[in-house]
C-alpha cells in the first residue's frame, strides 16, 4: 500500500460536526493525521474522487454513530461507510481498520449500520469528549509494530492487542509506567482535567462462562412484533440455560433493562456476567431477519455476530444455530448424553406465535392482560393440542384469573396435568403442577413435583422460587431461605424473588435481612405491593411503629394500607385509630381479606376474634392460608388447640 495521505478518516453526519471536531482535535493534538471533511457543499466528481482517495489510503476508518445517523437513512456519510466496507473486502480479516464510535446514547443493537461494523469493538465518546485512553488505542492501532492479529476487524474471541501481554511480561517497566501515570494524573487532575460525572464502575470478576441474553429489538416496519422478538430472546435464554457449566441469569433480570439505557459494562456488572447477547428481529410477512451479537463485557469486543434471513417456519433452526454459535464462541464442551428440552416448540408456526403472545401478555399483570393471555394460550392449544408449554402457561394464567384461591388452583391443575403428561422432561410442567398442588394444600404431591423439577433443571429460578414457597409454607424456614437465596442469585433483579425471601426471613426473625431484601424488591419495582407489605412488617416487628406507619401509609392498595395501619397503630398504642382502620378494612374488603383481618386480631391479642376470622379464611381458601406456619403475627396462636386443629384440616404437619 502507498503511504497514506491521512492516518485516520473521520466519517460523520453533518449534524455531528461539533463532536467530530472534538475527536479530530484530540487526535491531532497527539500528532495523529486526521481527514475531517468540513465542506458544506458535498458533491461533484472532483470532491467525490478526493473522498474515495482518502478512504482508499487511510490507515483507520472511524464512522461516527448517533441519533442523527439513525434519523438519516440516506446521506453521504453512508456512501463513505459503504466505500470503507468495500475496502475491507480486500483485507485480511485480522487487519485493524474499522473503529466505530458512538457519540450519544444510541445502543449498538439499535444502530442502522453495516453488519461489518458490529464485528469490531465500539467506543462511546459522549458528545465527542475524547479521553487519553482512546487516543492511545488509536496510536497502538496505527503502530507499524502492531501484529495483524492483535486488533480485530471481525476476529475471534482469543485475539487481543499484544501491548497488554508485553506489559504483563515486564512487571518492572509496568510499575514505572504506572507510577509516572498516576503522578501525571494527580497533577493534571488538580489543574485542568475535568472530573468525571460518575465514578468508574468497580472491578468485578464474573464467571468466565456466564452470559445474559438481553431482549431483542423489534425492527419490523410496523413495530408489531415485540412479542416475537421477546420470544426469540427468551427461547435462546432457555436453550443456553440448559448448557452445563454456563451461568445464565433468568428472564426477569435480563429483561429488566428493556426500557433502560444502561451501557454494556453496567448491565454486565449488575447481572454478574462476562458476556452479553443482544440482537434484533425484523419480520415481513413470512420472512424474518434475526441479527445477534455476542459481546465481551470487560472490553466491549464483539466475539461473534451474524445475521440470519429465513422463512418464519425456520425460527427454531435459527435459535439452535445461534445457541450453538454461542457455545462454540465460549469454548464450552457439551455433554452429548444430556437431553435438551424442546417442549417450548410447536409444529404449528401460528400456535407458537399465539404462545409467545400469551407469554408477553402474562408478563404485564392485570386482569385484562390475564384474560387476553388465556385466550392466546387457548388459541395455541386449538392449533396444537399437544403443546405442553402452552398448557403450563394456561394453568398459571387461570389460577391468577381465578383470584389465587384453592378452588382456582384445583381447576388450573387440569392444564398442568396435561403439560406433565405431554412433556415429562419439561421442568416447567412439574414446577407449575407443584405450585398448584401447593395452592391446593397437596403438600406431599407438591414436594414430589418440585423434586422432579429440580432434578430436570436445577437452575430454573422460577421453579426454585416456587419451591421456596412450599418449604416456607411447611415451616421449614432455613431450607426455604436457602432456596430463595439461590433463586435470587440466578435472577438478581426479580422483585418477586426478593419479596418472597423477605417473607421467610421475617418468619425466621431475621428482620434486618428481611428489610434489606424488601428494599431490594422496591428498588426494582417501586409499585410492588408485597414488597411494601414486607418492609412495613419487618419495620413493625423491629419495634419501629412510627416508621411502619410511614411504610404502610405509602401503600397504593387500599386494603393493604388499612391492614398495615391497623397493625402499626396498635403497636403505637393508638387503639382507636387501629380499630378505625380495622373496621374500614372489614367493611370494604371482608369478603376477600379474612386472613389479613385474622392477623390484625392475633397481633392485638384478641384470640377468639382471630380464630373466628381464620375460620372464614379457611372457607375463602386464599393463597395466604398456605403460609400460616410462617407468619409472625400468628405466633401467639400456635399453642392453642384450635390452631393445631386448623393445621390438621389443611393436612399440614403440626
Amino acid at each position: 500500500m502507498t503511504e497514506p495521505s491521512h492516518a485516520v478518516f473521520l466519517s460523520y453526519a453533518s449534524q455531528d460536526a461539533e463532536p467530530a471536531q472534538k475527536i479530530c482535535q484530540a487526535l491531532r493534538a497527539a500528532g495523529i493525521e486526521v481527514f475531517l471533511d468540513q465542506s458544506e457543499l458535498r458533491g461533484g466528481d472532483a470532491w467525490d474522487q478526493k473522498i474515495r482517495h482518502e478512504i482508499h489510503d487511510c490507515a483507520l476508518f472511524i464512522p461516527m454513530v448517533s441519533q442523527h445517523t439513525q434519523e438519516r437513512l440516506e446521506g453521504y456519510f453512508r456512501h463513505e461507510w459503504n466505500l470503507a466496507i468495500e475496502r475491507t473486502h480486500h483485507m485480511a480479516q485480522q487487519k485493524p481498520f474499522l473503529v466505530p464510535v458512538v457519540v450519544d446514547g444510541t445502543r449498538d443493537q439499535e444502530a442502522f449500520v453495516p453488519d461489518a461494523f458490529r464485528a469490531v469493538q465500539w467506543t462511546r465518546l459522549p458528545g465527542g469528549d475524547t479521553p487519553p485512553a482512546f487516543v492511545e488505542r488509536i496510536k497502538r492501532l496505527l503502530s507499524p509494530e502492531l501484529s495483524p492479529l492483535s486488533a480485530v476487524s471481525g476476529a475471534t474471541a482469543a485475539i487481543r492487542e499484544p501491548v497488554r501481554a508485553t506489559w504483563r511480561s515486564k512487571p518492572v517497566l509496568l510499575t514505572i509506567v504506572f507510577v509516572f501515570a498516576a503522578l501525571a494524573y494527580f497533577v493534571a487532575g488538580k489543574f485542568w482535567i475535568p472530573k468525571p460525572l460518575t465514578p468508574a464502575p468497580a472491578a468485578f470478576a464474573p464467571p468466565p462462562h456466564s452470559i445474559a441474553v438481553l431482549p431483542f429489538l423489534d425492527m419490523s416496519e410496523k413495530k408489531d412484533q415485540e412479542y416475537f422478538a421477546d420470544g426469540m430472546a427468551e427461547e435462546l435464554l432457555d436453550l443456553l440455560a440448559q448448557v452445563p457449566g454456563l451461568r445464565v441469569p433468568a428472564r426477569t433480570s435480563s429483561f429488566y433493562f428493556k426500557t433502560k439505557s444502561e451501557d454494556i459494562a453496567t448491565i454486565a456488572q449488575k447481572l454478574r456476567v462476562a458476556h452479553l447477547l443482544e440482537g434484533s428481529v425484523r419480520r415481513a410477512g413470512n420472512r424474518i431477519r434475526v441479527t445477534a451479537q455476542l459481546i465481551r463485557a470487560d472490553d466491549g469486543y464483539h466475539l461473534w455476530s451474524k445475521t440470519y434471513d429465513r422463512d418464519v417456519k425456520d425460527t427454531f433452526e435459527v435459535q439452535d444455530a445461534i445457541a450453538g454459535a454461542i457455545v462454540a464462541a465460549l469454548r464450552i464442551t457439551l455433554d452429548p448424553a444430556r437431553p435438551v428440552s424442546n417442549a417450548h416448540r410447536s409444529e404449528s408456526v401460528e400456535a407458537y406465535r399465539q404462545y409467545l403472545l400469551g407469554k408477553q401478555l402474562f408478563e404485564h399483570p392485570n386482569k385484562d392482560n390475564f384474560g387476553r393471555a388465556a385466550a392466546a394460550y387457548r388459541q395455541a392449544l386449538l392449533l396444537d393440542p399437544g403443546f405442553a408449554a402452552a398448557h403450563a402457561g394456561l394453568a398459571v394464567t387461570e389460577f391468577d384469573l381465578g383470584g389465587e384461591s384453592r378452588a382456582a388452583a384445583q381447576q388450573a391443575l387440569l392444564e398442568a396435568e396435561k403439560a406433565v403428561a405431554l412433556a415429562q422432561g419439561l421442568a416447567e410442567a412439574y414446577s407449575t403442577r407443584g405450585f398448584l398442588r401447593f395452592a391446593s394444600w397437596d403438600w406431599t404431591g407438591s414436594e414430589a413435583d418440585f423434586d422432579r423439577a429440580n432434578e430436570l433443571d436445577p437452575n430454573d429460578s422460577v421453579g426454585l422460587r416456587r419451591y421456596g414457597e412450599l418449604l416456607g409454607g411447611l415451616g421449614r424456614l432455613p431450607e426455604s431461605i436457602a432456596v430463595e437465596k439461590k433463586a435470587v442469585d440466578l435472577d438478581p433483579l426479580s422483585a418477586w424473588t426478593w419479596q418472597h425471601l423477605s417473607r421467610f426471613q421475617i418468619a425466621a426473625g431475621l428482620l434486618a435481612d428481611a428489610r434489606e431484601s424488601a428494599q431490594h424488591a422496591l428498588e426494582i419495582n417501586p409499585d410492588s405491593p408485597i414488597a411494601r407489605d414486607q418492609l412495613g412488617v419487618a419495620t413493625l416487628l423491629a419495634g419501629d411503629g412510627l416508621e411502619a406507619t410511614r411504610a404502610f401509609g405509602a401503600h397504593k392498595v387500599p386494603a393493604r394500607r388499612l391492614w398495615g395501619m391497623a397493625l402499626a397503630e396498635h403497636a403505637l398504642g393508638h387503639r382507636r385509630e387501629s380499630q378505625q382502620a380495622l373496621d374500614q378494612l372489614i367493611t370494604e374488603s371482608g369478603q376477600d381479606s379474612a386472613f389479613e383481618i385474622a392477623e390484625v386480631y392475633a397481633w392485638r391479642g384478641e384470640k377468639d376474634q382471630a380464630f373466628a376470622w381464620l375460620d372464614k379464611a379457611y372457607v375463602q381458601q386464599r393463597i395466604g392460608m398456605c403460609f400460616i406456619k410462617a407468619n409472625a403475627f400468628l405466633k401467639g396462636l400456635e399453642a392453642d388447640p384450635r390452631f393445631r386443629s386448623l393445621l390438621r384440616k389443611m393436612n399440614l404437619p403440626e
